[in-house]
């Protein structure tokens, strides 16, 4: 095992150590910022939301677009969970290991080696609110905000490896509540409860959005995941509450559920009073497999024994593509149990993920795609 494959262990179980909830990633940041100096990275800049970027190669003036590199310090995981890791074989066992912590680890593991003189200017940052209703906050403002424009991003989920991550599965979340007039279930039967109503409002729509959905080319899901309302056994409810989340790889089939589940629900305002919440918004987007960033990527994991899939999910990549910019998402390690206590990740793959990262990232860097 080699002495940065230790050092990115080591750095992983160090940071899974420290609770990170979404928008609470200060303690973090302040270990990756030590990590950096130590690193030799000077120049480390915290903006405004929490993040921390800074620059590990100059570039060439003439070559004023940058690879921009991030990982995302926030976790699913509530302060009150047990920040630990243990070892089950070769495996690291605990919350974040794997996402996102080996891939912070590895961010820094760019300044040494790559090679000194690269065409493109080369930055890392480690971002804030992406997990969640974090709604990719911080990466939005950091692209908002970057001092250059990109000529690629890669976004960094640690048990990605083997996986050239090319498409971004928008999501739309909120959060509608019901209020009617309640009463006596004997006493007025006929007031509209804002239970049933809200049940037949998300029979209805999800009705009709499976029907969109079969006949759509692109993959989109909607789901009731939260659903709290009543008084009693016996009352006619005053009030219900359910969270609904739509998503889909593609911006217009996204558009065209979310367009039905407003629909439906705005028909039920002559019998009671509705209200949606905006819970959070992630924009969908893709750049082509056969795009030069993408094959890079799948050469780099070649050279390492690994077939690349090409995939989709949620990530901050999600940020770029909304703007226009070559985006991919990559993995460090093989791993799994994400979101649980359980999480984990393989040790042993960590050194061909890190080689393969540097090569697409050195090939970035160099022009050479």
């Amino acid at each position: 095992m080699s002495d940065v494959t230790e050092l990115v262990i080591e750095r992983t179980r160090e940071i899974a150590h420290i609770p990170a909830p979404t928008f609470a990633e200060h303690a973090r940041a302040d270990r990756v910022r030590a990590w950096w100096a130590q690193d030799g990275i000077n120049g480390t800049i915290a903006d405004e939301v929490g993040n921390l970027v800074a620059q590990v190669r100059p570039g060439h003036q003439e070559s004023p677009q940058a690879v921009l590199v991030c990982a995302h310090m926030d976790t699913v995981f509530a302060t009150d969970v047990a920040h630990s890791t243990r070892w089950d074989g070769d495996r690291l066992v605990g919350p974040s290991v794997a996402d996102d912590s080996v891939a912070l680890a590895a961010l820094s593991v760019l300044e040494s080696t790559l090679p000194r003189q690269t065409r493109h200017p080369v930055w890392i940052a480690a971002t804030v609110g992406e997990e969640g209703l974090g709604n990719l906050a911080g990466v939005t403002h950091l692209l908002e905000t970057f001092p250059l424009p990109l000529a690629a991003f890669i976004a960094l989920e640690g048990n990605y490896l083997g996986r050239v991550n090319v498409t971004g599965v928008g999501s739309i979340r909120g959060r509608v509540e019901v209020s009617g007039p309640g009463g006596h279930s004997w006493e007025e039967p006929g007031n509209p409860s804002a239970v049933e109503i809200s049940a037949e409002c998300i029979t209805d729509l999800l009705r009709a959005c499976r029907q969109i959905q079969e006949s759509a080319r692109a993959k989109g899901t909607v789901n009731v995941g939260r659903i709290v309302g009543g008084e009693s056994v016996n009352s006619r409810a005053l009030t219900c509450t359910f969270d609904i989340e739509v998503r889909s790889e593609d911006p217009t089939l996204l558009a065209t559920l979310e367009t039905t589940v407003r629909e439906h629900i705005e028909r039920r305002r002559s019998h009671v009073e509705i209200t949606w919440t905006d819970l959070g918004r992630r924009p969908a987007g893709s750049i082509d497999r056969q795009h030069a960033l993408a094959q890079v990527a799948a050469r780099a994991l070649d050279k390492q024994g690994l077939t690349a899939t090409f995939t989709a999910a949620s990530t901050d990549a999600n940020a770029a593509y909304a703007r226009g910019i070559p985006a991919i998402t990559l993995g460090v390690a093989f791993g799994g149990a994400t979101h649980t206590e359980h999480e984990w990740i393989d040790t042993r793959s960590i050194g061909r993920g890190i080689d393969a990262l540097c090569d697409t990232v050195e090939r970035l860097a160099e022009g050479g795609w």
